[in-house]
């Protein structure tokens, strides 16, 4: 089983699996109290799913862009238990689990991230022969520029408040359906799992988080 953590931004989400399986899933919005929320939500999780920490195999985790605090947080919760249990780490870029619901017959997408004060943090990908391919770890920028990729053809999906919402209709531009838009960590789990069964995880000690721009502030 993979115990997947995603604190990445407002937008939190644990899920626990086997597999393909979901065993349980939890996301919510959390008002920048991700430190005191974790923790109990994990053990929460593996108590109503009857599952001991014994059972896991891994342990999956976004590791940003996004809030600066909120990456570190599940960063180190991760790296903390499968230090303590021995357990192989997987970290995954945030906007590679935001874009990971879309269908590879889309083709090309871009994945976006609330960054704050009018910014979104967003990444082009295209469908490659082990998924969703990007070279980009993310660009901050406003939806002006998203739109303005975007106008290939491009699918936007991801974090679209009203206001990019507004200026991608107002253009044409295509975007997911909403239920597709949740950054679920489900899909994070569902990663690792792939990653884990080819053998690649990453380590404990030196994994780190990823940012597309310096942090000013712990709410970036």
């Amino acid at each position: 089983m993979i115990l997947a953590i995603d604190t990445a931004t407002k937008s939190v989400s644990l899920a626990l699996t086997a597999g393909d399986a979901t065993l349980a899933e939890s996301t919510w919005q959390s008002a920048n109290n991700h430190t005191i929320e974790l923790a109990p939500a994990v053990k929460r999780m593996l108590s109503e799913a009857r599952v001991s920490a014994e059972s896991l195999v891994a342990v999956a985790v976004a590791i940003g862009p996004g809030s600066f605090t909120g990456v570190r947080i599940g960063l180190a919760f991760a790296k903390g238990l499968a230090l303590a249990r021995r357990l192989p780490l997987i970290g995954v870029r945030t906007l590679d689990i935001a874009v990971r619901p879309l269908p590879l017959s889309t083709a090309h997408a871009i994945a976006v991230l609330q960054a704050g004060r009018g910014r979104v943090v967003w990444a082009r990908y295209q469908a490659g022969a082990r998924g969703w391919e990007s070279a980009s770890a993310g660009e901050v920028g406003r939806w002006e520029e998203v739109a303005a990729q975007a106008s290939s053809g491009e699918c936007v999906i991801g974090e679209i408040d009203p206001a990019g919402f507004d200026l991608l209709t107002g253009r044409g531009i295509k975007m997911a359906e909403p239920s597709d838009n949740a950054r679920r960590a489900t899909y994070l789990a569902h990663i690792a799992w792939e990653r884990w069964r080819r053998g690649e995880a990453d380590s404990a000690e030196t994994l780190a988080p990823i940012y597309a721009h310096q942090p000013t502030s712990g709410n970036a």
